[in-house]
């Protein structure tokens, strides 16, 4: 094998291997008109963790347009929400131990972000996911479906 061969296989790995690195990490995007950027989220099903990264693009403080994402079942979301507003803003509206949710992010004001990684253990091809945001009055518009594919 030559040296110019060697190269092409060795950029085609680190290629693949980096491709593969970044279908687990997603990002999105949440706006002060009570949006997220996105309506639909996928990761392959190889992905044992999901990094994702929630960008507030608005001007508006937490206090008054705060944004989270949370990941729980469809037939969950609004118990979930309801119960997370009597968890308040000291527990970023997410119900302290709450085994119906998968992942959560803090609630963020504008201009800021937020990562989160979590473990896709627990989810299937076959499950039905929403993400929300369950700030008071937010989950009804401020949703999308998430896939494991």
């Amino acid at each position: 094998m030559n040296n110019l061969t060697k190269f092409a296989v060795a950029a085609f790995a680190f290629s693949a291997f980096h491709t593969n690195a970044n279908e687990c990490e997603l990002s999105i995007e949440s706006n002060d008109m009570m949006q997220f950027s996105k309506k639909t989220m996928s990761v392959p099903s190889k992905c044992e963790e999901v990094k994702l990264t929630l960008i507030h693009t608005g001007k508006l403080p937490a206090t008054a347009m705060g944004h989270n994402w949370v990941l729980t079942e469809k037939k969950n979301v609004k118990a979930v929400a309801s119960d997370g507003m009597r968890a308040g803003v000291k527990n970023s509206y997410v119900k302290p131990g709450d085994e119906r949710v998968f992942a959560f992010t803090q609630v963020i004001g504008g201009g800021e972000s937020t990562s989160i990684t979590f473990s896709t253990k627990g989810l299937s091809k076959n499950g039905e996911y929403n993400f929300f945001c369950s700030f008071p009055g937010h989950f009804a518009i401020m949703k999308g479906t998430f896939k494991i594919v």
